[in-house]
């Protein structure tokens, strides 16, 4: 009724981001944007500070302080008030955050690379992997006659190699719920070399003995990468700017945070670009490999960038105690 399977897979991809969108709409309430200067009360001025308790102040302090002679004390407490905002308005210009994202510490830069060899290799597996199932496990030809055998027994294996990813997804999702008590044994940084190390020994298995239950059962750690990507990276750009505000607070006078232009919102959607970079990297130069090559490629070229990204995350990646 309707149609293809692929007119099936859009048709309930449509419906479901429908309903997702609607209960979030409905289910999340918002505050209403409001005036700030029409909502702030003359007692809760920013400008208007409570009088300490332990001076005592005669009738009519008030006539004295509108007479000029205001306290030296309340004065200095709304200078500091003051000049925070100062800051963060000088901050929140285009030229100071591009002079931010491009002036980064080397620690961010390599934090960076090793989040793009990631997802460069976790994108080229799971782009080609039904196609690999279905090819080199099952040894079927996507390019035989729609009732042949060879062509049924293709689009078996691309059956069996959505259940693998079935089982990745399923099993990422276990290992994000066990990685905060396995992050007090190992740390972030064993966190982080395991997933890319486990990754790369799965695919290059994978690649070696293309069985059908061994891969199912390899998928596993194709979970175990997936978690990591999505969790330690970030963990590790909030302890990098929760060391540099300590650093900051202890180097300004009195304690005083200092308004910086990166903060870590900046740092978190640049890591995410590297996404997009591994995206844009992998559909473009992966298919004309497996065009020339099979899709065992694939594999070969996951696992090696897989256990290059180990080797780099051990080795340059900086991790904060």
């Amino acid at each position: 009724m309707l149609g293809t399977e692929f007119q099936v897979m859009f048709f309930f991809s449509a419906l479901v981001l429908t309903l997702c969108f609607i209960i979030h709409l409905c289910s999340i309430p918002e505050a209403p944007l409001r005036d700030v200067t029409k909502d702030t009360s003359p007692q809760q001025a920013p400008q208007d500070f409570p009088l300490p308790s332990d001076k005592m102040y005669q009738y009519g302090s008030i006539e004295k302080a509108k007479n000029g002679s205001v306290n030296p004390e309340l004065t200095l407490k709304g200078e500091k008030n003051k000049n925070p905002a100062e800051q963060t308005r000088k901050a929140m210009t285009m030229k100071s955050l591009l002079s931010a994202l491009v002036n980064m510490p080397p620690h961010y830069r390599c934090l960076c690379l090793s989040h793009f060899i990631g997802w460069t290799a976790f994108l080229s597996n799971m782009l080609f992997f039904t196609d690999f199932m279905g090819q080199i496990v099952y040894q079927g030809d996507p390019y035989g006659a729609h009732n042949s055998t060879e062509f049924l027994i293709y689009e078996r294996g691309v059956e069996v190699g959505c259940w693998g990813l079935c089982i990745n997804s399923v099993f990422s999702s276990l290992y994000s719920y066990f990685q905060k008590p396995l992050v007090s044994y190992v740390g972030l940084k064993g966190l982080y070399f395991m997933g890319y190390l486990l990754f790369g020994l799965g695919t290059g298995f994978i690649g070696l003995f293309p069985n059908v239950y061994s891969t199912l059962a390899l998928c596993t750690l194709f979970g175990v990468m997936s978690s990591t990507l999505y969790t330690v990276p970030f963990n590790l750009i909030a302890k990098y700017h929760r060391e540099e505000q300590e650093e900051k607070r202890q180097q300004a006078p009195g304690g005083s945070e200092d308004g910086g232009g990166r903060g870590q919102g900046l740092a978190c959607a640049v890591l995410t670009c590297m996404v997009q970079l591994a995206q844009i990297l992998v559909g473009g130069g992966l298919g004309f490999l497996v065009n020339k090559a099979g899709s065992g490629i694939v594999v070969i070229t996951a696992s090696a960038l897989a256990l290059i990204g180990s080797c780099f995350v051990a080795l340059f990646v900086r991790y904060v105690d």
